[in-house]
């Protein structure tokens, strides 16, 4: 039996870790009835995430992802995020957004946002709270540079938490429709012989595509509607 050399040793490591290196994701969903939500052809849907604090904010990018998820096959259309932001200034801004749909509610009240919200086909709007947080750390990769050369060595591993809630707020009835919650966990791993190799768990992606799909199970009716109306 050959003994192993360093370079196929680091492969069997590469390739082990590379299988361990997963996520899971655990979805739930409240919803009061399964009727589906209905959205006509020019209505829209806006996702927004949480930010209230300098150290707290649901990722801009996670709530992109949500509403590409939510768009992918155009039969939910959503306005992005940034727009309505700018189109709502100063009402959504971080200190001033609404944290609940009373105040919500508060808000449509006054003429000039209702006309805002109106003229953008706005029907639901989908408020995320939540983040993706490392909550485990260990081991240590140290690089040094000498005449020789120089290289790295260690082996280092950290897991994270994404932990986000959606919740579904009709803008027409002012009553919130449903709500999804999602946790998802991975570990991920850097090695480290003379160059490091990170193999990275892809915790908050697989978050994003675990409430995205939900979100859209909200929406199936509009689906076979649409495909209904396109059959000859």
């Amino acid at each position: 039996m050959k003994p192993l050399t360093i370079g196929s040793a680091l492969i069997r490591v590469l390739l082990l870790l590379t299988l361990s290196a997963c996520t899971t994701t655990t979805v739930d969903e409240y919803r009061e009835n399964d009727t589906a939500l209905t959205l006509a052809s020019n209505e829209r849907v806006v996702v927004l995430g949480r930010r209230h604090y300098a150290d707290y904010e649901t990722e801009p990018d996670f709530i992109d992802c949500i509403g590409e998820k939510l768009n992918a096959d155009k039969l939910v259309t959503v306005l992005p995020e940034r727009q309505f932001v700018d189109l709502l200034y100063p009402w959504f801004e971080p200190r001033t957004a609404p944290l609940g749909l009373k105040r919500l509610a508060k808000m449509l009240d006054e003429p000039l946002i209702a006309q805002r919200f109106n003229k953008q086909g706005l029907r639901y709007m989908i408020w995320i709270d939540g983040s993706t947080e490392t909550t485990e750390r260990e081991g240590s990769v140290s690089c040094a540079i000498g005449p020789g050369g120089g290289g790295c060595f260690g082996f280092a591993t950290w897991e994270k938490t994404g932990t986000y809630e959606a919740i579904i707020w009709d803008l027409h009835t002012r009553q919130e429709s449903g709500r999804v919650k999602v946790e998802a966990r991975g570990s991920s791993y850097m090695v480290a012989i003379i160059l490091p190799i990170p193999i990275i768990a892809q915790v908050q992606d697989q978050a994003c595509d675990g409430i995205g799909r939900q979100l859209r199970s909200f929406f199936r009716a509009n689906t076979r509607r649409e495909l209904a109306s396109g059959t000859p």
